[in-house]
């Protein structure tokens, strides 16, 4: 799970605290995220930190929340998504296929529809996206194969979908990032698009999303009724740790 930004959005709540922890109807938010991944078969889960460090083991002293275990990782230097991810390489090569998450994101979406999805197609890595919010940046062609992002591909299409800062992803994506280093995770499923590999995205549009990234947004759904829990009935045999 990706909790390592400074949260500059949500200023001054983040001041002294990680985004992914600040209070989402009396509970941090990272914990809806959790709940949501545990929903799906996740046991564990690595969270890469930086800003305000300390309070993640405040908040989790005893490493657990409910039924899933929690490795922290940090990073004195952010990396961002594709240098954190390869950070966390040696936690998530043999673990089989994982998920990775936003840290700031409010949703209940079925990720079982996502799962199944990236499974058919055989992806090595599908985005969940949805058609219904705002922004867009997201182009996939008729296969749900990821054709372009924000135009960047030169296809003269800025998107159709938004991407929902979760993914589900192949360990053998870490053979196409070399090291360790500060990159976004997009530049490396552009370099995977241009390969020919299959870099998939998967149309989720049921439920609710939301980018708890501002203080709007944060005002906004932070009352007492958040988006609730997928139905712990929808298991899925991954296990998955990211």
């Amino acid at each position: 799970m990706l909790g390592a930004g400074l949260g500059t959005r949500l200023r001054p709540l983040t001041e002294n605290l990680p985004k992914p922890l600040v209070p989402i109807g009396g509970t941090p938010l990272v914990t809806h995220a959790l709940r949501h991944l545990s929903s799906v078969g996740v046991r564990e889960t690595i969270i890469n930190t930086h800003h305000a460090a300390h309070r993640w083991a405040e908040a989790f002293p005893d490493f657990r929340f409910e039924n899933l275990h929690l490795s922290f990782r940090h990073e004195p230097v952010l990396l961002d998504t594709g240098g954190g991810l390869k950070n966390v390489q040696d936690f998530l090569e043999h673990s089989g296929t994982f998920w990775i998450y936003n840290g700031d994101i409010l949703t209940d979406l079925p990720l079982v529809k996502a799962w199944t999805h990236h499974t058919r197609q055989k992806n090595l890595v599908t985005m969940v996206l949805r058609s219904t919010q705002e922004p867009r940046h997201v182009a996939i062609d008729t296969d749900s194969r990821i054709v372009d992002i924000r135009g960047m591909l030169g296809t003269g299409r800025n998107g159709d979908f938004l991407f929902t800062g979760i993914h589900l992803v192949e360990p053998a994506i870490f053979q196409y990032i070399p090291r360790v280093e500060v990159k976004s995770i997009i530049p490396i499923y552009l370099d995977l698009i241009r390969q020919g590999l299959p870099v998939g995205g998967a149309v989720v549009d049921e439920g609710r999303w939301s980018d708890v990234g501002t203080v709007d947004e944060y005002a906004r759904v932070s009352g007492p009724q958040g988006p609730s829990a997928p139905s712990s009935g929808n298991q899925n045999p991954t296990t998955s740790r990211r």
